[in-house]
């Protein structure tokens, strides 16, 4: 039993180890990482994130680079096992068109809402109160009747 405990801890270890990478591979490796987001922080690429799953992420990123594999082919792989949410950039598709389109969809809304709040603020009329005019006039009589009389009064 120890034996076996002892071999599954040399395991992990071996599997444990970073892989060195050199030149283009550190390049590839860090260029990758940009590009690829965290699942757990979700703005953040893998090389941003401190969460377990971005370290992982890394570590396979890692390994698939020194096993000599392509960036098209890391990325897939990914994609296969965690979906087209780890890619920063997803592909269009009709999986992610809204992702594409919806932006634009949403300004070209709320434009239109724009012009025609301008529009109907242009053609209303403005809003005055409707006023009686008999009664208008009769109050500037009164107003001025006084005055008048007074005025009136003084020139005797």
């Amino acid at each position: 039993m120890r034996l076996f405990a002892a071999l599954v801890l040399l395991l992990a270890m071996v599997n444990a180890q970073a892989v060195d990478l050199e030149g283009d591979q550190l390049a590839r490796y860090h260029e990758l990482n940009a590009e690829l987001r965290c699942l757990i922080c979700q703005n953040r690429s893998i090389a941003e994130s401190d969460a377990p799953l971005a370290k992982d992420l890394r570590t396979i990123v890692e390994k698939q680079i020194a096993q000599g594999r392509s960036d098209a082919e890391i990325k897939q792989y990914l994609v296969d096992r965690y979906g087209k949410w780890v890619l920063y950039d997803p592909p269009l598709d009709s999986a992610t068109l809204i992702l594409w389109i919806g932006p634009f969809v949403l300004l070209a809304i709320g434009l239109l809402v724009v012009v025609l709040m301008m529009r109907r603020r242009r053609e209303a009329p403005p809003e005055r109160p409707s006023l009686d005019r008999d009664r208008l006039t009769r109050v500037l009589d009164e107003q001025t009747q006084p005055t008048d009389s007074a005025s009136s009064k003084e020139r005797s």
